[in-house]
């Protein structure tokens, strides 16, 4: 099951895709406000996170600035209803996994997240077998 935060300053928005996905079995946390996202993904691990680009009280690539900062590996997929390519780029160099527009496919939604859960396995297993090797190595066995 893929754990999913979810964050967007329309309500209306979050909550019927918040549902939608819950009925595609995933573990979907909801948030209107940026700065509750960074609490959550200190507090708690993702999947992937679905971030509103334009959020009046933070925008999305500030959000993901700081997000990235505290944890590079997060998978991150920007929401945007006013999809420019200047700011897809910008998130892409911020290290968004990906940017969608609104209203957002939900199969596609659905394959991008399955797709960020995926690397974050990856990820994980990666940062595992270093640390065996660093403690094989240190150890000398």
């Amino acid at each position: 099951m893929e754990k999913v935060l979810l964050v967007d300053d329309e309500k209306d928005f979050l909550e019927t895709m918040a549902e939608r996905m819950r009925v595609r079995d995933m573990d979907v946390t909801t948030t209107t406000s940026p700065t509750e996202a960074l609490k959550k993904a200190e507090e708690e691990t993702f999947d992937a996170i679905i971030l509103d680009l334009m959020m009046p009280e933070m925008d999305g690539l500030e959000t993901l600035k700081k997000l990235k900062k505290k944890n590079p590996d997060l998978q991150i997929i920007l929401l945007t209803g006013h999809a420019t390519v200047q700011k897809g780029i910008e998130a892409m160099k911020l290290g968004a996994a990906d940017l969608l527009e609104k209203p957002a496919d939900l199969k596609v939604l659905t394959e991008k997240i399955k797709d960020a859960h995926a690397k974050k396995i990856i990820l994980v297993q990666k940062k595992t077998e270093e640390k065996i090797k660093h403690i094989l190595a240190e150890k000398g066995w």
